[in-house]
């Protein structure tokens, strides 16, 4: 793994490389408003994509790099990962993605930054207890191809609250887990399947979707 730190306007991120010997795209995770980029979703996508010919670039904010309890605005978010995009040189596919917050960030930002998909591990599509404060228009605005990958239980959008048509977008449900995408001792699964889902359906979005609409 390789480290560099990223200037931008509201301090330094920092930008975890790990690269695959011969890559065929390169996918570029932020971390959601409570933690950064040691949660198990995104770490599990760091050590399961490389292998498999696809770079992973997970990208941690300003706000928490300073150490900082609480994140910054959405819009200081978006500025974080459009600096950490600049700093990348590839000639293959970019797919800009996160969990959480960086999933929303991801959605907005996917159209500008030229790239080729968008995935977005638990979206918050409304806060919690709240579902008329729809994000829906942000998926609906990426421009791109997009997979969401969302919790049975996850309390800030079930599956069954996104829309049936989304056109490009697809939806992937871990069953039992929740906006952690973590499915508990009482799951239905044992927290090493529902990874398994995860990375998984995120190989074979990114080969189907990215990769064959570039053959």
């Amino acid at each position: 793994m390789i480290t560099h730190m990223i200037a931008t306007p509201y301090g330094e991120g920092r930008l975890e490389i790990r690269r695959a010997r011969k890559s065929v795209a390169t996918v570029l995770l932020s971390h959601g408003a409570g933690n950064g980029v040691e949660t198990h979703d995104l770490q599990a996508l760091a050590k399961a994509l490389p292998p498999q010919g696809f770079s992973v670039m997970l990208f941690e904010q300003p706000w928490r790099v300073a150490g900082r309890p609480v994140a910054s605005a959405p819009a200081t978010l978006d500025v974080g990962i459009t600096a950490a995009a600049s700093q990348l040189r590839t000639r293959t596919p970019l797919v800009i993605g996160g969990r959480s917050a960086g999933a929303r960030s991801a959605a907005r930002t996917a159209r500008s930054l030229g790239a080729a998909g968008c995935l977005a591990l638990a979206f918050p599509l409304h806060p919690p207890g709240k579902p008329e404060k729809t994000r829906v228009a942000e998926l609906e605005e990426a421009g791109v191809a997009t997979l969401v990958i969302q919790g049975e239980r996850d309390p800030m959008g079930r599956p069954e609250e996104f829309p049936g048509d989304l056109g490009s977008m697809d939806l992937v449900v871990v069953p039992g887990a929740d906006h952690s995408l973590r499915v508990g001792k009482r799951g239905p699964l044992t927290q090493e399947e529902a990874d398994a889902i995860l990375v998984e359906s995120t190989l074979e979005w990114l080969v189907r979707d990215i990769v064959g609409a570039r053959a």
